[in-house]
């Protein structure tokens, strides 16, 4: 089946014969048919990545629904300034994150014990649930509050959904593509993050054009309860697209190999009068039982293969605390989850609150509603064609010249500048520069940590572990993310610390992001973390028993 071949290294060829990691090295990737890409690549982004087009979407728009609901629901509508509460606001803002950490975890950890065949499809089955639900708001519920409790319980069950798919497609991904264009696709697939971003803005101006004659024309801002739950529910639409290829995915061999490496020794406990063996037929695994005693075979045939079963499935919940148990892994951990952390807090507060930052420097201003809601999509749509989207691209570009730790230090540093100058300059600065100085840090957020704080996982850590290692990251940057959105809202206020103050913050975050990769992260160019930990296991359990 084309959607599903592979290119990663695999130690045996699909004829079962040895394959040396060099010799893998030597042979030349595919022919691309398409820019930067393989057939094989595009059938794989396909899937993969319209998942992460909905996950933005879905993380983002949020951001452009804001200021809708604070006009319907927290009188923006009645001509006095709207009382949505700040911390009420962060926590709706901050649902989805909230979703994500479960799902990250827990599909990071099922992805790993069970396979991804196991759980891909599901985290978008979620999803898609928590999306129908979320756009159900009964109109009957009767306070604004209660309004946003519905809208908060539902996309914290979207976000279970939307976490679920960053560790098992990036697991997926790693495990099947060329080396030497691994960066690049992780790239390519993370991409669609900017493109849902900026989909999200182009939707809103569409469907606020498209009820300019009600909102604007005859004053009728009773519409705008249509225009919010058409933007979020629009999202369906690829969810549903791509659900069918992620629950017909066959395993990889890639997984399925690095299974071999947490099969438990033969169990003790073994009646001594037969004797269990067991090998890796070329074709398929198989356990072979070879029994020298005639007596009640079949019953302790049952009960050995449940006992070595269960050891198995042991050795499978093990594996994660074994192998992050020496310092040289917990290290490499400790570095891709804090610098997800770092990034988040700044890179969150930012975009979920973009619209609030752009009324603050002054360029959502307008002579009525209408104006201003339609102001605040333009300025989110210059953002993300002028930064945002950009940043991607140039990554995907030089990721395999430039290496991964390069780019996302000169990015946390850059971004780090831009906050400076707007805070160390807020109250002479000009809205242009301002808005400028924004752009560019969201141009190297992507040019930069938001995309290799995604990519590094993927590749830093070996198949047995990867899905979790990655989600244990991912979850760790969610609570940044979920610091920054419930925090943000309440210090920015001018009776607390104001913007410029919270900037400063970022500000700290991102330099702080930049040391702990100097310090933590290797490099994981054109480098496979399985050959390293096949090494590490064959010196402590073939070599060791050779001696």
């Amino acid at each position: 089946m084309v959607l599903w071949q592979e290119e990663a290294y695999t130690r045996k060829d699909e004829n079962g014969q040895p394959v040396s990691f060099e010799d893998y090295k030597r042979r030349k990737p595919g022919n691309r048919r398409f820019p930067f890409m393989t057939q094989r690549d595009l059938h794989l982004y396909s899937v993969t990545g319209v998942g992460f087009f909905l996950d933005s979407y879905d993380l983002f728009i949020v951001n452009l629904v804001t200021p809708l609901w604070t006009y319907e629901y927290w009188g923006g509508l009645q001509n006095k300034p709207p009382h949505y509460p700040p911390l009420l606001r962060g926590l709706v803002n901050s649902a989805a994150n909230i979703g994500n950490i479960f799902g990250q975890l827990s599909f990071g950890y099922l992805g790993d014990v069970f396979g991804r065949r196991f759980v891909y499809g599901n985290e978008l089955i979620i999803g898609i649930f928590g999306l129908v639900l979320l756009i159900s708001l009964p109109n009957a519920i009767p306070t604004a509050t209660l309004k946003m409790v519905w809208i908060f319980c539902w996309r914290v069950v979207l976000g279970i959904g939307i976490g679920g798919d960053y560790p098992i497609s990036a697991a997926i991904v790693a495990e099947r593509s060329n080396l030497k264009r691994r960066g690049q696709l992780l790239g390519w697939i993370f991409s669609n993050q900017g493109w849902g971003n900026l989909v999200g803005s182009i939707v809103t101006l569409v469907l606020l054009a498209c009820f300019a004659k009600a909102l604007n024309g005859e004053g009728n801002y009773a519409q705008l309860d249509a225009v919010w739950r058409l933007q979020i529910g629009l999202a369906l639409i690829p969810a549903i697209a791509t659900l069918w290829p992620r629950l017909t995915m066959p395993e990889g061999k890639k997984f399925l190999e690095s299974r071999e490496l947490s099969i438990p020794k033969r169990p003790e406990s073994v009646n001594s009068r037969f004797t269990v063996t067991s090998r890796r037929s070329r074709q398929r695994e198989s356990l072979e039982l070879i029994v020298s005693d005639g007596r009640g075979l079949q019953e302790e045939i049952d009960a050995t293969r449940a006992e070595i079963e269960a050891q198995g499935q042991r050795a499978r919940l093990d594996v994660f605390f074994l192998y992050f148990s020496e310092w040289r892994h917990l290290k490499t951990l400790l570095g891709t989850a804090s610098c997800w952390f770092l990034l988040d807090v700044a890179f969150y507060g930012v975009n979920l609150n973009q619209s609030v930052i752009l009324t603050e420097i002054g360029f959502s201003k307008g002579t009525n509603e209408y104006d201003v809601l339609k102001r605040n999509a333009i300025g989110n749509l210059i953002i993300a064609i002028a930064g945002y989207v950009p940043g991607y691209f140039v990554t995907i570009f030089l990721i395999e010249k430039l290496g991964r730790r390069w780019i996302q230090i000169q990015g946390f540093l850059i971004v780090a500048l831009m906050f400076a100058i707007i805070a160390g300059d807020h109250k002479h600065l000009g809205t242009g520069g301002k808005f400028v100085c924004l752009a560019i840090a969201q141009f190297f957020f992507n040019f930069g940590p938001n995309a290799t704080t995604f990519i590094i996982p993927a590749e830093v850590f070996p198949t047995r572990v990867r899905a979790f290692g990655h989600g244990v990251s991912a979850a760790t940057g969610k609570l940044g993310a979920i610091l920054s959105a419930l925090l943000f809202n309440y210090l920015s206020g001018p009776t607390v610390i104001g913007l410029s103050n919270v900037l400063w913050i970022y500000f700290v975050c991102t330099i702080l992001g930049a040391l702990s990769t100097v310090f933590l992260i290797p490099e994981t160019k054109c480098k496979d973390a399985d050959v390293t930990d096949y090494e590490e296991w064959f010196e402590a359990n073939v070599s060791e028993r050779t001696r």
